[in-house]
């Protein structure tokens, strides 16, 4: 299956979190769109690998993909090597996708700033006719290499280079998002959970998500956006494609 757009994420719920209004948004307008896990997110406080699974699935439900697959990486402990590298080039050149999103090059979080490297190094190496891979049934791969990688803001702030209005779909994500009960608040405090709140599962979290969405939708005029970085130059077809501010 080829995909238009692949959204990488180091644990199950990066994706939801950062990059859920961009996917939706893609998948509403026809574009096939697909969800790696590089780790099960076996090192999160709350929750274990089984329902982090069952979550990433419900979450997968909600937004339409076509594909989500988990890498099984281990989580805290993977490096940007040539192990890794190649890993995660097979997924590239199995679904060819022409845009890839994926973890912010520097974060609070180890994790993610190593993974942002991991799937830019990968990008580009997927590229190379010279790296030699196989799909699973032993077939030799093509090369293949996505024409842009963005990279989705975690938890530190980064000025983006693109912003993408979500309005449409803030619900959706927030649904999305909302899969993921072992590890937000979804609304209602159970007294008897007997998991530690951390850090993500408060209800200030949740609405920090909502906030900078709409500090972002404020800059180009519309209630809700999400923000994206590239290094590379973005090309256009022509100008009606900006969507101009003039508020």
């Amino acid at each position: 299956m080829k995909l238009d757009i692949l959204a990488i994420g180091v644990h199950p719920d990066d994706v939801e979190l950062c990059c859920a209004g961009t996917l939706l948004r893609e998948i509403q307008s026809g574009k096939k769109a697909g969800i790696i896990d590089l780790t099960q997110g076996e090192l999160g406080t709350r929750g274990t690998k089984e329902t982090r699974y069952e979550e990433a699935a419900e979450a997968a439900r909600i937004m339409g993909v076509s594909i989500r697959e988990n890498l099984k990486m281990r989580d805290g402990f993977f490096r940007n090597d040539e192990a890794h590298q190649l890993q995660l080039i097979k997924v590239i050149r199995k679904y060819r996708p022409e845009i890839i999103l994926g973890n912010v090059l520097e974060d609070r979080h180890p994790d993610h700033g190593r993974a942002g490297h991991l799937i830019n190094d990968a990008c580009f190496l997927s590229g190379l006719a010279k790296i030699e891979t196989t799909n699973d049934d032993g077939t030799p791969q093509e090369k293949w290499r996505p024409s842009y990688f963005f990279q989705y803001m975690q938890d530190w702030y980064h000025e983006p280079n693109v912003l993408i209005d979500i309005t449409p779909v803030i619900d959706i994500k927030m649904k999305a998002i909302g899969a993921y009960a072992t590890q937000f608040y979804t609304g209602q405090t159970d007294p008897n959970d007997p998991e530690p709140q951390t850090y993500i599962s408060t209800p200030g979290f949740r609405e920090s998500i909502l906030a900078r969405s709409r500090m972002l939708g404020k800059r180009i005029g519309v209630q809700y956006a999400e923000g994206l970085l590239t290094t590379k130059v973005i090309g256009m077809e022509n100008l009606s494609s900006v969507i101009l501010n003039e508020t």
